[in-house]
């Protein structure tokens, strides 16, 4: 029986795999409470006490500008690991502070669209309506800030440590939460921008 599981391990329980099963049930316990802000967004949408909706408050052109910020972000980032399969960590870092600088850009919009609605005096406390969404894009851009911070960690590690195996399993769990924070952004896009420039 030794000599079975000698000559044919079971590969399943290595680190690099239970690593991803866990970073995996991280994101689903994550999207639950996406889904939950999804929710309570689509209840209290209309609940704006007199106040404004989102047709009158919410800019497409800006949202389109984000949304194109991410999307590139993405690609840049998959340029990012097609280097790191290479072996190449020069291009990897650079592509790297590319999908940063990228991400930080959306950060900046999402955060001058945020003050120039508080500047107005519409902040989550003006409504049920404002409240949901400040709540949601808020959330959204702690978890854009967050991944931002573990690209500098992952560089300064591919730097100091190179290809190992752990800088290369960190990577992938960073590519997973990137595109799932773009995948967010998505469903934020089409819900909250289109959804609430058009009622």
């Amino acid at each position: 029986m030794t000599h079975l599981h000698e000559k044919f391990p079971d590969t399943h329980h290595d680190a690099t795999s239970n690593t991803l099963f866990g970073f995996w049930i991280y994101l689903m316990t994550d999207a639950v409470m996406f889904a939950a802000l999804f929710a309570t967004y689509a209840v209290l949408r209309g609940n704006t006490a007199g106040g404004p909706s989102g047709k009158e408050l919410f800019s497409l052109s800006l949202a389109f500008t984000e949304t194109f910020l991410l999307l590139t972000s993405l690609f840049t980032f998959s340029l990012a690991r097609l280097a790191m399969d290479k072996k190449d960590l020069k291009t990897m870092i650079l592509w790297l502070v590319a999908t940063f600088f990228l991400g930080a850009a959306f950060l900046g919009w999402i955060g001058a669209e945020m003050s120039a609605l508080l500047a107005k005096g519409y902040s989550w406390q003006r409504s049920g309506f404002l409240s949901a969404y400040f709540t949601l894009v808020a959330t959204h851009a702690l978890h854009v800030f967050v991944a931002l911070l573990f690209m500098i960690v992952f560089a300064a590690q591919s730097l100091a440590w190179g290809f190992s195996e752990k800088v290369l399993r960190r990577f992938t769990c960073l590519q997973m939460f990137w595109s799932f924070s773009y995948l967010l952004w998505i469903f934020m896009f089409a819900i909250v921008y289109l959804k609430g420039a058009a009622t």
